[in-house]
């Protein structure tokens, strides 16, 4: 049975921008922006435009997690799993390659595209859903754009 929602696909699309985790040789925490993160096939994706440490770690430990918010809704995922690096050639690779250059140009790189197999999926929720009166997506994605200054299109 997919892991993964129509909701929790609708929020990597809003969100462009995701967080991933992996761990250093030391133990320590790595934390690598992603503006890349994609679905298929039930897995989740993400290119190596500029992260070295990221790929490191995933070779030598590939435990991750990914943080996908919505700023303006409050409210993500957090996705745990398995990583690893994809072979040249892999046609879930080319996919993101293409992806990667049709969105931001073909000077980007693509050192390495890195597969998620995603083991567990957990809501992410704001505590203004509990705590303010009347709190809903809608007030608060109004909220939010105000307070970043976001206009509304129309």
């Amino acid at each position: 049975m997919p892991i993964l929602t129509t909701d929790m696909l609708d929020v990597i699309q809003r969100a462009i921008l995701s967080f991933v985790a992996t761990v250093n040789e030391d133990g320590s925490p790595n934390l690598s922006p992603k503006a890349s993160l994609v679905a298929r096939n039930d897995a989740l994706f993400f290119a190596d435009i500029a992260s070295p440490q990221t790929i490191k770690n995933i070779l030598r430990n590939p435990e991750i997690s990914i943080n996908v918010v919505d700023i303006f809704a409050r409210r993500g995922y957090r996705f745990n799993g398995r990583a690893g690096v994809l072979a040249v050639g892999d046609v879930d690779r080319e996919f993101v390659a293409e992806w990667v250059w049709g969105t931001n140009g073909s000077d980007y790189p693509v050192d390495h595209v890195v597969r998620i197999d995603v083991r567990e999926a957990l809501p992410l929720l704001s505590p203004a859903y509990r705590f303010g009166e009347g709190a809903s997506e809608e007030a608060l994605r109004e909220a939010y754009m105000t307070k970043y200054g976001v206009q509304k299109r129309d």
